[in-house]
């Protein structure tokens, strides 16, 4: 595969972020007593901070430039969310990665180099471990919680929409490591999978808001509708369809500067609630990413 390397680095730029933010939230979730669930829970973060910050010091002049203009690597607050939540909560967090991931250079054409696809192919061995022992924690959590043996502050339906994202993570560097190209079959998976994420962070967004928040909770709700819709409609006919993809596009633009707005509100004391500052940037980023991947998915259609 011409690509190998950097789909690979693209993936691991944002998934592994994704994930030690996953690990950090779980570890926040937990009760003072289960100690030992938390420790666990910071052993994933700093692993897959770990493969983050290995990515990055791959990624530079290897991964193109719309990835990097997109905002779902990082975001103008995705630096001060992180001081905040570590004054906050008091976990350790490596900000200079993100200075890293701020300062990437897209790619040139090159000659292929086999010294990075070898790199690239550790990086995709390494990760498959990780995520499959992270995926049997998260499932294990949610048992414990739904069995009533364990309280967690997140929402179960939250941790299964973090299970959900860990395993598209593994299925994606599963398929690089087959060396198979994306294909247009699962362009329509994607779109589906996505709307399903937006639609639950609008929920997740509406319930950790103050009650005071009226407004902003309205919004909230209107946007798990409009996904909502979007999903019930991709039953019934092809949402392969251009026009479904740029619907979806408009809402999930429409959907970033909403996320945009309160993550700043967040960080400047203005919005009431209980979002952690790096939560709320975190569903920007995965927006932004939704956001590139429609546009890409647009193009190749009209192409």
């Amino acid at each position: 595969m011409e690509n190998y390397a950097t789909l690979s680095l693209e993936t691991h730029l944002f998934f592994s972020r994704i994930m030690k933010e996953h690990g950090l939230f779980l570890e926040a979730g937990f009760m003072c007593v289960d100690t030992a669930w938390m420790e666990r829970a910071d052993w994933f973060r700093k692993q897959f901070e770990d493969l983050l910050r290995d990515a990055v010091q791959l990624g530079d002049e290897r991964v193109n430039r719309q990835i990097l203009q997109s905002g779902e690597l990082v975001t103008e607050f995705t630096i001060p969310a992180e001081r905040r939540t570590e004054q906050l909560g008091g976990v350790s967090i490596d900000s200079r990665i993100s200075r890293q991931e701020q300062n990437l250079r897209a790619g040139q054409e090159c000659e292929p180099d086999r010294e990075l696809h070898r790199a690239v192919h550790e990086l995709n061995r390494r990760a498959m471990p990780l995520l499959d022992e992270f995926i049997i924690f998260k499932e294990s959590i949610l048992r414990a919680v739904r069995e009533g043996k364990l309280f967690h502050a997140n929402y179960p339906l939250l941790i299964e929409h973090i299970l959900r994202e860990a395993r598209l993570y593994r299925a994606t560097i599963e398929e690089l490591l087959e060396e198979k190209e994306p294909s247009c079959q699962n362009l329509q998976r994607t779109e589906e999978f996505w709307n399903r994420i937006m639609m639950e962070h609008a929920l997740f967004i509406r319930g950790l808001l103050d009650p005071s928040e009226e407004a902003l909770i309205h919004t909230a709700d209107q946007f798990a509708e409009e996904y909502k819709e979007l999903l019930e409609r991709a039953k019934r006919q092809d949402c392969r369809a251009l026009g479904m993809t740029e619907e979806a596009l408009r809402e999930t633009m429409q959907f970033s500067q909403f996320k945009a707005a309160g993550t700043e509100g967040i960080l400047n004391r203005k919005i009431a609630s209980i979002i952690l500052p790096l939560l709320a940037d975190h569903v920007l980023r995965e927006a932004n990413h939704y956001i590139r991947l429609l546009k890409m998915s647009g193009r190749n259609r009209e192409g």
